[in-house]
């Protein structure tokens, strides 16, 4: 059971990076207790909220307490998981302070430096959205084809008329399609004409 110092004035604290001990003290000189510190590793892809440290953090955390972390850049793997973090947590009425960058929402200066964050963030995204098209671009030109591959009316033509034989022979719709391995989905968009379903 939390004591009485411990709850919605108590500082939070979230570390995770390469040197934790670092961390962990710059915390602890700050003023947060070891036992609520939420740690998580640096490896594997996941954004901040799939990660174990976060959720725990976000679990235990309640509104109007404060996360500490040794740098802004720690509850996330990315400017905009970072910012994404960081709103998550404001949104739910939890105060995050830095202390390695002077950052604190609270304060004028600190959201000013969130702001500035977020731009650089929506920024980040716009490059890699136009890094992408211009690899599709690229790709296109060197005579890649993007979607389903074409088709050959002959083949279609052969799978129709053996689809058509079966049905005439009385078997159901779904079960002519899946002879020449389609759906019915498929047959259907293959039909020239309609055809009766079962």
């Amino acid at each position: 059971m939390r004591n009485a110092g411990s709850i919605s004035d108590t500082p939070r604290g979230c570390t995770a990076g390469q040197d934790a001990q670092l961390q962990l003290d710059a915390l602890l000189a700050a003023g947060v207790q070891k036992r609520v510190v939420f740690a998580d590793g640096t490896s594997g892809s996941e954004t901040a909220i799939e990660r174990p440290g976060m959720t725990k953090l976000l679990d235990y955390a309640e509104t109007g307490d404060t996360v500490i972390v040794w740098r802004i850049d720690r509850p996330g793997r990315s400017l905009i998981d970072v910012l994404n973090s960081v709103e998550l947590l404001r949104s739910r009425g939890i105060h995050v302070r830095s202390l390695s960058d002077g950052i604190d929402p609270t304060t004028s200066t600190g959201r000013l430096t969130l702001h500035m964050l977020a731009a650089l963030a929506e920024h980040e995204g716009e490059l890699i959205v136009e890094r992408v098209n211009a690899g599709i671009a690229v790709t296109r030109e060197s005579g890649t084809r993007f979607g389903r591959p074409p088709v050959n009316p002959d083949i279609i033509a052969e799978k129709l008329a053996v689809v058509t034989d079966a049905r005439g022979r009385g078997r159901a719709t779904a079960e002519a399609a899946a002879l020449v391995g389609w759906s019915r989905a498929t047959l259907y968009r293959h039909k020239p004409v309609p055809l009766k379903r079962s």
